[in-house]
């Protein structure tokens, strides 16, 4: 009726009508379904489950740093059990994680070599060359998150007084800028063969590696099986509340502890957190292929939507990346949308990410398509 009213107002434009109709539908979302926020920022968003939550409450803990927190010490001998390596680390984050591997594997004027998209080079504050002194030479990914071995080998240095000693390859499964891709245990496979037969150490940054090997159908210690260390979060997808890990060889994983404490890494009673790390790995794996389908259920309500272009068509994990027409915003899009009760992230001028994890069901995906439609149309018309 409200509507109705004002439509026939006279002089009253489409814009201010269009701009009235999402006022009151939000008003109306907010009274009759108290406005359900749908967070698709990022899977590191998820709580700690229950079980999580009473692991942590009973732990039993000691010093870590001594070595005696036999929760900890349970997580490291598990995690690494499920990578297919001799040790692991429990690390605060896994930006931490990727630092402590680059500083073991390497010396300061050294070279890695790694993709244009990848996650170390964009968004952990240049850790590798402000603080590891290594200079960080790309090659570019594709859409797939690979990079082409050729070009690997291309840009592997020959000794040469004049150049830094290339020293390590990094990796990255799944890929976060290239919408979760994932690489194939056979790409893997080969790119390392490329790095060790130069001579070249192999870091996989694997975040979200059991989601890659969920995908795959694959356990992760197959992705992990020629790659010198790895590091993997557990306050992603599997729901814990901090931590990471970093796996690899005894004799790297004391080095890598002596750059932790070098770090300011070095906790105590951390069986406290370790407990809910424990329960991500035990239960945690398998569910996220839930999250992998709801994926795939916002992509094919997105290809619907005026205004989006999906830049990936097959979603493999739980990444959905969309791009806007041109005559939309993103930063725009994200700022209305956030209003309509939906949080995604903005890259750049006409891209966005949307992120799906434990804490958002297939019912949300529907709703947050729905407002995701309406202020698109607002958009256009505005």
């Amino acid at each position: 009726m409200f509507l109705r009213a004002f439509s026939v107002l006279p002089g009253l434009s489409l814009l201010i009508y269009d701009t009235l109709s999402m006022i009151i539908w939000a008003v109306s979302c907010l009274m009759e379904r108290q406005m359900k926020v749908i967070d698709l920022r990022s899977d590191t968003i998820t709580h700690p489950t229950p079980e999580m939550r009473r692991a942590m409450f009973e732990a039993e803990v000691g010093d870590d740093v001594f070595g005696e927190d036999p929760t900890v010490n349970r997580l490291e001998a598990l995690a690494a059990a499920k990578m297919g390596k001799e040790a692991g680390l429990f690390i605060t984050s896994g930006t931490q994680g990727n630092l402590v591997a680059v500083l073991t594997h390497t010396r300061p004027g050294d070279e890695i070599i790694l993709g244009d998209e990848a996650h170390i080079l964009w968004y952990e504050v240049s850790g590798a060359a402000t603080i590891g002194g290594v200079n960080m030479r790309t090659v570019p990914n594709d859409r797939d998150g690979r990079m082409e071995p050729g070009d690997i080998k291309r840009v592997i240095r020959e000794q040469d007084i004049h150049c830094p000693r290339s020293t390590l390859l990094c990796l990255e499964n799944t890929h976060n800028r290239c919408g979760g891709a994932v690489l194939t245990k056979e790409y893997m496979n080969e790119v390392c063969n490329v790095a060790h037969s130069r001579g070249l150490k192999v870091h996989l940054d694997g975040a979200r590696i059991f989601n890659a090997a969920v995908a795959l159908g694959l356990p992760a210690a197959s992705l992990c099986e020629n790659v010198d260390s790895v590091s993997l979060c557990l306050s992603k997808g599997l729901s814990a509340p901090v931590g990471s890990l970093v796996c690899g060889s005894e004799e790297f994983i004391d080095r890598a502890r002596k750059f932790r404490k070098m770090l300011g890494g070095g906790m105590r009673q951390a069986g406290v957190i370790a407990a809910a790390g424990i329960v991500a790995l035990e239960t945690m794996v398998d569910r996220l292929a839930e999250d992998h389908a709801n994926a795939r259920r916002l992509a094919r309500g997105l290809a619907g939507i005026e205004g989006i272009r999906l830049t990936v068509k097959d979603v493999s994990t739980n990444i959905v990346m969309f791009g806007l027409s041109p005559e939309l915003s993103a930063d725009d899009f994200v700022c209305r949308l956030e209003e309509a009760g939906v949080k995604v992230i903005a890259l750049g001028d006409n891209m966005v990410r949307a992120v799906t994890h434990r804490m958002v069901s297939p019912s949300d995906i529907d709703e947050a398509l729905t407002r995701i439609e309406a202020v698109c149309g607002c958009l256009r018309r505005g």
